[in-house]
């Protein structure tokens, strides 16, 4: 797929809102059952591009196609070298590729940044376009949550997978905050 990948600006903000609005109606990746507003999708892209985390859209003749960022893993300290990944591309070109370049993009991007785990936590054991992506990248699946979300009246897992960024465990992090 020839698209251009970038960081994101608040005029993509409308597009990437409707493509999650599109994901939180019609599957199960997100757990939200109501899309959050733009002025919410706002506020969440700041916190992110605040916090110096990586953030990039797929954009194609002025059209963003799909969007990829990573935050914190959790907030508690000692969890700061660790982030979690939201991948979310347009309907219209799911199965294209374009979900594998954020994703390595996005991990290239985490690396630089001296994070040291990434987190995939995927909606439902059967989304296996998702689970197959995140193998491919070299995550490998580290546990499955049973039927922790209900939606579309029925229950669904959660399935976490897991990846070293840089050199994982293997030494110690560099003393000065990530997210430089």
């Amino acid at each position: 797929m020839n698209a251009t990948l970038r960081p994101p600006t608040p005029a993509d903000l409308p597009q990437i809102s409707a493509i999650y609005a599109h994901h939180v109606l019609h599957g199960l990746a997100s757990f939200e059952i109501e899309p959050p507003d733009e002025a919410e999708m706002r506020r969440r892209f700041d916190a992110i591009v605040a916090g110096g985390f990586p953030y990039f859209v797929a954009v194609a003749d002025g059209r963003v196609l799909g969007y990829a960022y990573a935050g914190p893993y959790r907030t508690r300290p000692a969890y700061r070298y660790s982030v979690e990944d939201s991948i979310y591309v347009a309907p219209d070109v799911i199965g294209r590729g374009l979900g594998k370049r954020l994703l390595r993009e996005l991990i290239a991007a985490c690396e630089q940044r001296g994070f040291r785990q990434m987190v995939a936590v995927i909606g439902d054991s059967g989304n296996a376009p998702s689970i197959e992506l995140h193998r491919a990248c070299g995550f490998a699946q580290v546990g499955l949550l049973r039927s922790v979300g209900f939606k579309f009246g029925r229950w669904v897992d959660s399935v976490l997978m897991q990846r070293a960024l840089g050199d994982g465990d293997l030494t110690a992090p560099d003393t000065r905050p990530p997210r430089a």
